[in-house]
């Protein structure tokens, strides 16, 4: 019972996981606070560890959200705080989530930081199942638009033989000594 309230808790936290990272910049990122909020420590406190690590992270690793990237992230996810950020918020890649393991260092962080790896292992393999089967289908399109031409064809066929020859090239049938002449 307990190996399946694990497994139920591990699901959900996924499930949330999943929920919390967004796509900025062509990147699939979470952001500081989500971070923050699931190794259980304030936003203020992990950025603080970051600063303090800042060569482990670079640009592709975290990075800081434009205005207008927080103006559009606010559009996307309904949440209010009071009084709201002074800064706009940190965003961090799978890589950048992976270093946070070795700047926060408690059993806590280690375990939610292999599940949120899982979680990006999992988008991943979403995304790539759907362009695979995006390829499929254009494979299918292109087959069946070779066969659409081939299918016009035998039917037009068909047609020119199932009009009946006109009555002029029509010839009769038996002897005519009269057509020789």
């Amino acid at each position: 019972m307990a190996k399946d309230t694990k497994a139920k808790t591990s699901v959900l936290l996924l499930e949330h996981l999943t929920e919390t990272i967004h796509t900025i910049r062509g990147e699939r990122v979470m952001l500081d606070a989500d971070l923050a909020e699931l190794y259980g420590v304030e936003t203020k406190a992990l950025l603080q560890a970051v600063k303090r690590n800042l060569d482990r992270f670079p640009e592709d690793f975290m990075f800081q959200l434009t205005k207008h990237e927080v103006a559009i992230l606010r559009s996307q996810i309904v949440t209010s705080r009071w009084g709201g950020r002074r800064y706009p918020p940190y965003a961090f890649s799978e890589h950048g989530v992976a270093m946070l393991s070795s700047v926060l260092r408690s059993p806590k962080a280690i375990a939610v930081n292999i599940e949120i790896v899982r979680a990006f292992v999992r988008i991943r393999k979403i995304v790539f199942s759907n362009e695979e089967l995006a390829q499929k289908l254009d494979e299918l399109d292109r087959r069946v638009s070779k066969h659409d031409t081939a299918i016009t064809e035998i039917i037009e066929a068909i047609r020119q033989l199932m009009v009946p020859p006109s009555p002029k090239e029509k010839r009769r049938i038996g002897f005519a000594p009269w057509e020789d002449k």
